[in-house]
């Protein structure tokens, strides 16, 4: 028993190693870090240029050097509330996200499969679709009895109408001479929509869920900002970003903005691992 254990370690070990080889050795990271650091020493440079030279670049000399606003960073990172925002937006985010995913998806397709179901819903679907998502803020305040209930609504527009043009939009591109194959071999609605409808769709639905997810942050702190977070403490990292704005700590502001960067890319990028997951014929591109 312990030699087999033994030579299992023995065989992940140098796969650990060969994948933490793969990552340093990919030019892509390497090309990310170096641009990042480069863009913080201009920064650097940019913010600084008056104290050095005495010269003031209009643009750059107003924002907090990326020095100070680090230095600012490592003190609220101490602070149970920064996480505590994180923790709430995420949760926002995710819950208006996955709502929009279970409503659009099945929605979308059934624009796309059904003539009668488009001709009765997709009109009404145009009209509302063009309104911003921020233009509903107030009418989901009144409207929803909790604030986390309008922020969650206004989240899940803000995700639900891309997520059904994109399923629309895949569904319909879908080659017709594949259905008309696949019928001609005696293939049941079922099958056309689980062998070929559905597939043909999973590249738009996380391309749809991509863009979604994107502006479902755009809106979750957006709303925060404008319904104050819900809660007096840890009200979001739109409401973070709002409070530190109207106290003039421009470092805290600009930690909130990478902050969202950084949140924004955690979530794409786990749509992105879905996405190669469930496509595997995919991972080839």
């Amino acid at each position: 028993m312990s030699e087999a254990v033994q030579s299992v370690d023995a065989t992940s070990r140098p796969l650990r190693r060969s994948v933490f080889q793969q990552i340093i050795s990919n030019k892509t990271v390497w090309r990310g870090v170096i641009a990042i650091i480069a863009f913080a020493m201009l920064w650097e440079i940019g913010a600084q240029f008056k104290a050095w030279f005495g010269i003031e670049i209009w643009w750059v000399g107003k924002v907090p050097p990326p020095s100070e606003v680090f230095t600012t960073w490592y003190s609220v990172v101490q602070r149970p509330g920064y996480w505590e925002s994180w923790y709430l937006s995420f949760f926002r985010v995710f819950l208006g996200f996955i709502i929009a995913q279970i409503i659009g998806i099945p929605f979308g397709l059934a624009l796309a499969v059904n003539r009668y179901f488009r001709e009765i819903f997709f009109p009404p679907f145009e009209i509302l679709r063009p309104i911003p998502p921020l233009a509903w803020v107030p009418a989901s305040i009144i409207f929803w009895p909790t604030t986390e209930l309008s922020i969650a609504f206004v989240t899940f527009l803000g995700a639900f109408f891309t997520i059904v043009i994109n399923v629309l939009g895949g569904a319909r591109a879908i080659d017709i001479q594949y259905l008309r194959a696949a019928q001609s071999m005696g293939a049941s609605q079922w099958d056309l929509f689980r062998r070929i409808i559905l597939p043909g769709t999973l590249p738009s639905i996380f391309t749809g869920a991509a863009v979604g997810m994107g502006i479902t942050w755009e809106v979750v702190l957006a709303a925060e900002m404008i319904s104050g977070g819900g809660q007096q403490a840890g009200g979001g990292l739109g409401f973070f970003i709002w409070s530190s704005y109207m106290g003039g700590a421009m470092e805290q502001v600009i930690v909130g903005m990478i902050s969202i960067g950084i949140a924004g890319y955690l979530s794409s990028s786990l749509i992105r691992y879905l996405g190669t997951v469930s496509m595997p014929w995919r991972r080839l591109f």
